[in-house]
């Protein structure tokens, strides 16, 4: 008679799904702050930062507010509501205190392999557009974090500054242009293995990839997470205190799976991307700036068109993009299965309410897909009138699976952000969405940490070393001018960055 042999059951205190920006940021807070935790990462690709992190899959853009014309929205009586700039504003000076620490502490490789000093603009063109260029700018320089930044009508300045962006454009039109010199390119994909590997090597935290976490249940104190060899077949059985869902678009499945009431009603809308990339050095060297336009009516955030300098493994990059496109995948390399997949009977009024109130982005979307070579092009010589076809080819971007939630009134609302969803006791969180959230990540890991480490939080070890990792932590860089500036003086001078 065959006897049954139990499962070998790994115990952790932390496990992290995903190994992507998120779940490495949150395990070097944790390691900083508790370095006794015994931590496992669970990542089902064959390699670390596959999907959102990489470097082709997200705009690379370290999202401060300074170009990016949708976080500054005109309200009807014509002024400008800057208030979400400045709370993106004041978030990435908070990741960049954490990653100067790092630095400083050997930690991590030379800066330069992960961030780079690049002029962050705002392009807009027609009498409209640039006066709400000009209100924008009036409306944020009054504020020190974006003081610096300049406006321009003149053509003859606008070619020093963006010359592949003048030439041949038509004089009649009028164009408008702003400047900030303190923007910056970050290669997350390079950072969030630079981070994976201090973990490993420094605190010895376990990191496991082509694993695929396919159950979640919560029995007494633990999380018994089942987790499948991708190589093998074979399942492992982990037991942990704490679990963090940083799978980005597959987060929203896991959730799921979790069946903690929280979750309940949310749902994913998948949003695929396209970037048209340059391949002629001549045509890259000329340009150095991250130029941002204006999206067109209905689309997504991660659609804003933009003209963009990167720094890809030490390489200078040109790109524009991205188009966006509709896939059922929640992942690059999912399943055409996973919107489906994701359906619930507590999701689906949720989806159903979001869907019809977003016609003009199910449109929009429609047209991008069916769109031809020649129309995709057609979009780049409105930024570059002078580009040549030949110089240019088509690569596949990241995919990102926006949130819908559940709306009184309308059903479902789509939200455009990142969103934390934890447990009541604080034994499990995931994060949802997309744009800002690399650039962000920081802050976003602290929100995880106030949820489910409450009371460590507020001890005098933990908050002692939040305050040496994140100087400014518990302070509004918004509103306290000298602490905001000689902050960012610090850490540019550390990453090497143009102040």
């Amino acid at each position: 008679m065959a006897t049954y042999e139990a499962p070998t059951i790994s115990e952790y205190d932390v496990v992290l799904i995903g190994a992507g920006i998120m779940s490495a940021t949150l395990g070097v807070l944790l390691k900083e702050l508790q370095p006794d935790l015994r931590i496992a990462v669970y990542e089902r690709l064959d390699r670390i930062a596959g999907e959102s992190s990489d470097a082709w899959n997200n705009a690379g853009t370290g999202h401060s507010a300074l170009c990016e014309l949708n976080y500054t929205p005109e309200l009807p009586d014509g002024s400008i509501d800057i208030s979400k700039a400045l709370k993106i504003a004041e978030t990435f000076e908070q990741s960049k205190q954490l990653w100067s620490y790092l630095l400083t502490h050997g930690y991590m490789g030379p800066a330069q392999d992960f961030i780079n000093s690049t002029p962050h603009m705002s392009f807009v063109w027609g009498a409209e557009n640039v006066e709400y260029l000009r209100k924008r700018h009036e409306a944020m320089i009054k504020n020190h974090l974006f003081r610096t930044m300049e406006f321009s009508t003149d053509r003859e300045e606008l070619m020093t500054w963006v010359p592949l962006i003048m030439e041949g454009r038509d004089r009649l039109t009028p164009v408008a242009a702003t400047r900030i010199t303190i923007g910056t390119d970050v290669n997350f994909g390079v950072l969030t293995r630079s981070l994976f590997r201090h973990l490993s090597e420094a605190h010895g935290t376990e990191i496991h990839l082509n694993r695929e976490v396919h159950h979640l249940d919560r029995i007494g104190d633990y999380w018994h997470v089942r987790v499948r060899d991708l190589s093998t077949h074979e399942d492992m059985h982990i037991r942990a205190r704490f679990v963090f869902i940083g799978a980005g678009g597959g987060s929203l499945p896991l959730l799921e799976k979790s069946h903690i009431h929280e979750g309940k009603g949310f749902g994913g809308f998948p949003v695929s991307g396209q970037w048209l990339v340059c391949h002629n050095e001549a045509v890259i060297e000329r340009h150095h700036a991250k130029v941002y336009g204006k999206a067109s009516v209905g689309s997504p955030p991660m659609s804003v068109p933009h003209l963009d300098t990167r720094v890809i493994d030490g390489q200078k990059a040109l790109l524009f993009g991205p188009y966006a496109g509709f896939s059922t995948k929640f992942l690059k390399e999912g399943s055409y299965f996973d919107l489906a997949g994701s359906l619930r009977l507590d999701n689906l009024i949720p989806m159903i309410g979001a869907g019809a109130h977003n016609l003009d982005l199910t449109k929009y979307l429609i047209e991008q897909v069916t769109q031809s070579d020649e129309d995709r092009f057609k979009a780049l010589l409105d930024y570059f009138p002078e580009a040549k076809p030949e110089d240019w080819t088509l690569a596949i971007a990241g995919q990102r699976v926006q949130v819908i939630k559940k709306d009184e009134k309308e059903g479902g609302i789509l939200e455009f952000g990142t969103e934390v969803v934890s447990a009541a006791d604080g034994s499990i969180a995931a994060l949802l969405g997309a744009s800002p959230g690399a650039s962000t990540s920081v802050s976003i890991m602290l929100d995880v940490l106030h949820r489910c480490f409450p009371a460590q939080m507020q001890s005098e070890t933990w908050l002692a070393k939040l305050r040496e990792m994140i100087p400014t932590y518990g302070h509004s860089l918004a509103h306290e001018e000298a602490l905001a500036l000689e902050t960012r003086r610090r850490t540019h001078a550390i990453l090497g960055l143009s102040l």
